[in-house]
């Protein structure tokens, strides 16, 4: 089984500060060891939202291997959420469904949700991808958009995502 490595990412002025606990981080943490059966190495950056910090910061994890960068905080409109913009500036490719689908989960909970700007990109076998800076909100969106992330890692020359299927189902077409 693949050891797969993943970059997570807190765009926070007060977190990076210790102002407050990133316990946005430790939740994603949290979750992709409950969805996943591989080996993980988790690389953490706690960092603040300044664009130029968090593009270097995902161009790093993307030098050293990560499968998965998954970023959260920024993506509000808010003056300093920038987020979004530094994730589209290092990417190859957008993939806009993944705010899409998001967004329309976050609907169903909050009517703000229209503010949140979510997004996910891939540079070069690193597929990045922009969540919000809640908790509870970020198992929210990954339950929703967890599902394509093991094939479209496999598309772009990732690690094999083994899951489990008693925490979450995904979807790979069938060979022929």
């Amino acid at each position: 089984m693949d050891t797969v490595k993943v970059g997570v990412v807190t765009a926070s002025d007060r977190a990076s500060k210790g102002i407050y606990e990133d316990i946005s981080g430790k939740a994603i943490e949290e979750t992709l060891r409950e969805y996943l059966k591989n080996e993980l190495i988790i690389e953490y950056r706690c960092i603040a939202d300044e664009q130029e910090l968090i593009e270097k910061t995902l161009i790093e994890l993307e030098e050293l291997g990560c499968d998965l960068i998954i970023t959260t905080g920024g993506t509000g409109p808010a003056p300093r959420d920038v987020t979004p913009e530094a994730t589209e500036n290092v990417c190859q490719k957008m993939l806009p469904g993944f705010g899409e689908l998001m967004r329309s989960v976050s609907l169903q909970y909050v009517p703000t949700a229209i503010l949140s700007r979510q997004s996910a990109g891939i540079r070069n076998r690193s597929l990045i991808v922009n969540l919000p800076g809640k908790p509870k909100s970020i198992r929210e969106c990954l339950d929703a958009v967890f599902p394509a992330i093991p094939y479209c890692i496999d598309l772009i020359g990732g690690s094999y995502m083994e899951v489990n299927e008693d925490v979450i189902e995904v979807f790979r077409p069938k060979s022929k």
